[in-house]
Formats: C-alpha cells, structure tokens, sequence
C-alpha cells in the first residue's frame, strides 16, 4: 500500500508568521494535533510542524503570548517527510524510529501535499496488527526524540 493511499490530502497549513494563537484555531477547527508550516500558503513548500505539544511546552508552559509568538518560534524544522509513492511501511517504519505520530507527505518539490497520522493508519491501513505496534511502540517512548 502506497503513502497516497493512507494519507489525508490537502491538510491545512500555516505560515512561519502565523501567531501561535491562529494554529490553535487551526488545530481546534480541523480537530488535528499538528499543522504543518509552510514557507507559503501558495508554494506550500513545507518548513516546519507545530504541534500542540510544541503550543503546551513553549507557549503555555513559559506563560507567553500566544498572539504575539509565531509559528517558526516554536516549529519543529526540517520534520520527517515521506512522498506519495513511498511504500506505507517505509512510513510507518520511519514514524517509529523517530518516535512521530504523524508525518507530512510531500512531493518531490517538497510542497505539502498530505499528512500520515495514527489514525489513518488505523482507518485505511491494510494491517490492523502493525497499526497496534505502531501506536504501543510510539506511545511507550513518547518522550524521547520529536513530538510530531
């Protein structure tokens, strides 16, 4: 099974600009746990990933302004990718070795194009036995290495 076959196309995307208090919006209104960051909202060419783990730790935890941090001040640079036509175990493979629970898809100009997270794994995935692994696997190092 292929990456476009499990991804979820056309994910929302915010700008390194954005303040943080409009990915929360985002996050809120799309009910995801991350949005991508793209150099663009035209190009989409992917940047960076804020999760709302990075908006707990490095916005609320620090007690800061949510309206006047933005976007690439807490962003996760350079997130782990893969492309549509990548095997879907590569993914899940790569997901668990970095310790992610949700990884961007990107085509071979690096613009964003799809997200992979755990629930789509579970939902379209062919192998509801891996699916269990995946999730245990990341859940049991959750705190160590990234938090996408």
């Amino acid at each position: 099974m292929k990456c476009m076959q499990v991804m979820t196309p056309d994910p929302s995307c915010c700008v390194p600009t954005d303040a943080v208090s409009r990915v929360a919006k985002l996050m809120k209104t799309e009910d995801v746990g991350s949005v991508p960051v793209c150099e663009a909202r035209h190009s989409r060419k992917l940047v960076g990933i804020v999760t709302d783990r990075d908006l707990t730790i490095h916005v609320v935890a620090e007690g800061r302004d949510p309206n006047s941090v933005l976007a690439r001040d807490v962003m996760t640079r350079n997130p782990l990718t893969c492309n549509p036509e990548d095997d879907m175990e590569k993914a899940v493979h790569a997901m668990q070795t970095q310790q992610v629970r949700r990884i961007p898809v990107v085509d071979e100009d690096g613009r964003l194009v799809g997200i992979i997270a755990q629930a789509d794994i579970a939902l379209r995935g062919s192998q509801p036995q891996r699916t269990g692994e995946l999730v245990e696997d990341i859940s049991r190092h959750s705190h160590v290495g990234a938090s996408y």
